[in-house]
């Protein structure tokens, strides 16, 4: 009878305890941009939380129940960098028995979003909290600066405030002096030699670079440690400084620094920046090692070429689960971008700069697939921009990671792409941007 009593009270005694056992954070980060500043708390189980934000002076408040301060929610404070576009200061303290509180100090007025994601992959449960700005800075604002470049006849020019400049379109006059001009072109794929045509159009051609995968989502990883979303980015801004070099191209970076963006977004983001071509950069990987070589694709809308693309499709979507999505938020601007997606010529001149940039890549490294393969890439799925997506090479294997991570390598990666970009423009102009507009 007593034995029985004494073993009541231990189960008790138990239950009572895990009544108020309390919650770790395991790891907390913060990932600033100017586009918006994402804060993520991680932990084993999903944390119940409380959430206000308070004027005068602007700050957003985070009350996690049951939830002890240990260091990673105490360090932080310490991850907020001082250029943080939104941020001024965090603070963590007990704010009653069984509360966390988390401030956050703001620069100024914000547009905040906060949401809960499920474990996925090697993550945990993850409470997010996005910054967002009141006004989304206008992505046409930083390409709006003065540029030389020269123009037929070998003069130069300054164009200032205006995104518009030297290139011509065959589509505008089909004269037969324009069609000589581009039979000659046609036979030197590669070469810039499109600005010597007689403009009847000008403008410059934007080229939409989106380094893939970034902030919570690093991507595939290496063998000695090497993580896919910082070669992407340094090949995508190697890239960019290229393309800005020359007279008549300049490069729009999607993601600019090691932070999140949905596939959605970077589909909206060149959109917005009225992108002549998108072009987003990965590092491939595969279980066995010895997998090499570098392969472009495409969007397909009936399914995948081959079961290998098909894989690699839903591998690449899933970064929306890995990096974090407010399932939430409905962006109606998206369901009209992506509401006609028989883009069969799109797709097509998807198409035609992909196997333009594969030729070129097979310079420089040995090709994984001989042909633009395709499958349904959501972040290809763009109706009236060329879209293509480069994989350069399997960062899990060795000797590709070490390429990979050398600057030389990456210089010549990022060549071989423009120059496969340029044979491209050298066959298939342009539209202008008033016939542009009118096929929307």
């Amino acid at each position: 009878m007593l034995a029985g009593i004494r073993i009541a009270l231990v189960f008790l005694l138990v239950a009572a305890a895990s009544v108020h056992a309390e919650i770790s954070i395991t790891s907390a980060r913060v990932w600033p941009a100017d586009d918006y500043t994402r804060v993520t708390l991680e932990s084993a189980s999903p944390v119940k939380y409380q959430f206000l934000a308070v004027k005068n002076p602007d700050r957003l408040v985070i009350d996690l129940e049951g939830v002890d301060v240990n260091s990673a929610l105490e360090g932080l404070a310490a991850k907020v960098a001082a250029n943080d576009p939104y941020i001024k200061l965090v603070r963590v303290a007990r704010n009653k028995p069984g509360v966390v509180r988390v401030v956050l100090d703001l620069k100024g007025e914000v547009k905040p979003q906060i949401f809960t994601l499920l474990p996925y992959g090697d993550y945990g449960h993850r409470l997010v909290l996005d910054i967002y700005p009141l006004q989304p800075a206008d992505p046409l604002m930083a390409l709006l600066e003065k540029k030389e470049v020269t123009v037929p006849g070998g003069a130069k020019e300054q164009v200032e405030k205006s995104p518009e400049l030297t290139i011509a379109t065959a589509s505008e006059s089909p004269s037969s002096e324009k069609s000589a001009d581009m039979a000659k072109l046609a036979e030197k794929p590669g070469r810039t030699e499109m600005r010597a045509w007689k403009p009847e159009v000008s403008r410059l051609i934007t080229i939409a670079i989106d380094a893939g995968h970034g902030g919570e989502d690093p991507g595939a990883l290496g063998r000695n440690g090497s993580r896919e979303k910082d070669v992407t980015l340094a090949i995508a801004r190697r890239l960019k400084a290229q393309v800005d070099a020359e007279p008549n191209m300049r490069g729009v970076l999607i993601r600019d620094g090691d932070f999140f963006i949905p596939l959605h977004g970077r589909v909206v983001k060149a959109r917005n920046v009225r992108a002549d071509l998108f072009v987003s950069i990965h590092a491939d990987a595969f279980v066995k090692p010895d997998a090499r070589g570098s392969s472009v694709f495409a969007l397909s809308e009936r399914g995948a070429t081959s079961a290998a693309a098909r894989w690699l499709a839903k591998k690449e979507n899933d970064a929306d689960l890995i990096g974090g999505v407010n399932i939430d938020v409905k962006d109606v601007y998206l369901k009209q971008t992506l509401l006609d997606l028989s883009q069969t010529a799109t797709i097509n001149d998807s198409l035609k700069l992909g196997k333009a940039v594969l030729g070129e890549l097979g310079g420089i490294n040995l090709l994984h697939k001989s042909s633009v393969e395709q499958a349904s890439f959501a972040v290809l799925k763009s109706p009236d921009i060329p879209s293509i997506l480069v994989e350069t090479a399997f960062i899990s294997n060795p000797e590709e990671e070490r390429r990979l991570s050398d600057d030389a390598y990456q210089d010549k990666m990022a060549a071989a792409m423009l120059s496969g970009i340029k044979s491209y423009f050298a066959k298939n102009p342009p539209l202008a941007r008033s016939k542009m507009a009118s096929a929307k």
